[in-house]
């Protein structure tokens, strides 16, 4: 295990598109799975540590210019957090829940912009 899987004191991030999260006020969860798939589609919420989140943002996001991070409190959330391979055959675990994201859980949002400077895209530093 990872010491972020050990320690809830440590935030989870997930992207997500900003019209996505703006509509989770609406319900006041957000149940998003991933891009343009739904948690009721997909059975979890796709998450990311610190040290996953640039890396995913670049593979999954790299045509679009604006996303929100969200940092969550995993100790908020109700739901189960699985730490599992994303594919077959791929040694990094990455957590998930099981279940909606509900707003308290989210604990800070950043407006975060894609700057392909030196080809870097989605960088923590453009926060």
């Amino acid at each position: 295990m990872s010491d972020a899987q050990n320690d809830l004191d440590q935030p989870l991030f997930h992207a997500a598109m900003p019209d996505d999260w703006a509509a989770a006020f609406q319900t006041g969860q957000y149940t998003m799975s991933t891009r343009g798939q739904t948690l009721d589609e997909v059975g979890f919420i796709h998450l990311s540590t610190r040290a996953q989140v640039e890396e995913t943002a670049n593979r999954f996001y790299d045509d679009v210019d604006e996303l929100v991070l969200l940092t969550i409190d995993q100790r908020k959330v109700p739901s189960e957090i699985r730490w599992e391979a994303p594919a077959p055959g791929v040694d990094t675990l990455f957590p998930h829940i099981y279940g909606p994201l509900p707003i308290p859980a989210v604990v800070v949002t950043n407006f975060w912009r894609r700057i392909d400077e030196n080809g870097v895209g989605w960088s923590l530093s453009n926060l």
